[in-house]
């Protein structure tokens, strides 16, 4: 359950069906913690084949991943002791584990942190009832291995087999991967944390006077406060109870006084669903997207005669706010400066990041005209990122021409380039500029305007 303004899932809106029953290849209990055998291998091998974290993948026309993103995999920054995002997952988990305890003592949430971020589009979509031709599928906005498997989406991606193992109430935090526009607030890998939570009757309605004349079900109309098979009563104690968790977990990250408000959205697996705004700094700002999830889900998975709340949450998003850090590369900074403010003798102690000093920026344009079919802004971006990695800040579309005569279009980027640790030159710069142009029109297909 994602959010952080990227453009899957619990970001989209789509007709959702009844997915058949079929056979998912699951990666729970593999764990991701190997380097990779070579990164740079996978981006420029023309075998048929590449290797990622210990597993070969055939190449087919689907095949998108390339060096820059590999090197990622497996770095697991959220597992990475005092590490921002380590230090925000250590509290939630923390949190959970004192908040909710099970009948023999022990924590009621289990955590998973350590699955791997390579999934099948089944799980990734299939399981979530995302239709095939959803939009959020495209090859576009995903890196895929092959047409069957891909780097996560978002965390959702392991909720039914977790489900389908016999969990009601785990945690899932790991790195998801998707083709995104370039800025401070935007990176190809980011982190989340997945949060689900299964009731029985029993459960649910047993500290409700006269609870036992309440039912889970019924056979009703959906309208826009439930789903056809929930009763009222259970979808209100459900709605409740996941609202009350979710006001408890951001109170205790942002302190009491806290102003949050409830905002109506739509996710293709859960209804009613909602995201949650908090007021900070005198801003109305998104922290996170929840709901009750689909029943087909829920059924397909094996949890019969069961009902839950769902919720996830970007680390990222959390950790710039808390913290105010201005730049999403810095998490992927070995800058001393930088990390070992986050160095902690206990996980709730205040952190007040002092911003490192800001190397200028230089600015360099690029324009080409686009080939008649095929090209798309995240495929620019994407190659930017290839070769320029994280000394690119920021890219944006500055001018779009259509000529009169020809009806060709051309576009105008402006690239900004800043190194995070010190001052870029201009020769670096300019041989970076000169590699992208060269390298837009050999794999984009563009016809320069340099």
């Amino acid at each position: 359950m994602a959010v952080m303004a990227h453009s899957v899932v619990w970001h989209t809106k789509a007709v959702v069906k009844l997915i058949p029953s079929r056979t998912i290849t699951s990666c729970i209990g593999k764990t991701c913690s190997r380097a990779l055998t070579s990164g740079v291998a996978a981006n420029t091998s023309t075998s048929s084949s590449f290797e990622l974290l210990g597993q070969d993948y055939p190449r087919d026309d689907y095949t998108n991943l390339k060096g820059k993103i590999t090197s990622k995999v497996g770095k697991n920054l959220h597992n990475q002791r005092n590490h921002p995002l380590w230090l925000i997952k250590e509290r939630i988990k923390d949190h959970f584990y004192k908040q909710y305890i099970g009948r023999s003592g022990t924590p009621l949430f289990s955590v998973h942190d350590n699955l791997c971020p390579v999934v099948t589009t089944e799980q990734n979509f299939d399981s979530l009832l995302i239709p095939p031709d959803h939009p959020s599928r495209k090859k576009g906005d995903n890196y895929y291995l092959n047409r069957r498997h891909m780097l996560r989406a978002h965390t959702s991606a392991h909720q039914w087999d977790l489900v389908h193992s016999g969990l009601d109430a785990f945690l899932v935090v790991g790195d998801v991967y998707r083709r995104d526009e370039i800025d401070s607030s935007h990176y190809p890998v980011f982190h989340q944390m997945e949060g689900v939570r299964l009731f029985s009757g029993y459960e649910l309605f047993k500290d409700v006077q006269d609870g036992e004349c309440y039912q889970l079900f019924e056979q009703s109309s959906r309208t826009q406060h439930k789903q056809e098979q929930h009763s009222m009563e259970a979808v209100k104690l459900v709605e409740f109870s996941l609202k009350k968790a979710l006001t408890k977990l951001v109170t205790h990250l942002f302190g009491e006084g806290l102003e949050i408000r409830w905002v109506d959205c739509y996710f293709p697996f859960t209804h009613p669903s909602f995201e949650m705004e908090i007021r900070f700094q005198g801003e109305w700002m998104e922290v996170l997207g929840c709901g009750i999830m689909e029943q087909r889900l829920i059924e397909s998975a094996g949890a019969h005669g069961k009902i839950g709340w769902a919720f996830g949450l970007g680390l990222e998003r959390l950790a710039m706010i808390l913290y105010q850090i201005p730049d999403i590369r810095l998490f992927w900074s070995e800058d001393e400066r930088f990390l070992n403010q986050f160095c902690v003798d206990h996980i709730d102690q205040k952190v007040q990041f002092q911003a490192l000093s800001k190397f200028p920026p230089l600015t360099n344009d690029i324009s080409f005209w686009l080939p008649t079919e095929g090209f798309s802004d995240n495929d620019f971006y994407e190659l930017v990122r290839n070769i320029a990695g994280d000394l690119v800040e920021k890219v944006v579309l500055i001018d779009q021409f259509t000529h009169p005569t020809t009806s060709k279009v051309s576009h105008c980027y402006r690239v900004t380039y800043r190194h995070m640790e010190r001052t870029l030159t201009q020769d670096e710069v300019r041989l970076l500029h000169a590699a992208i142009q060269t390298s837009a029109v050999h794999e984009l297909g563009v016809e320069g305007r340099f």
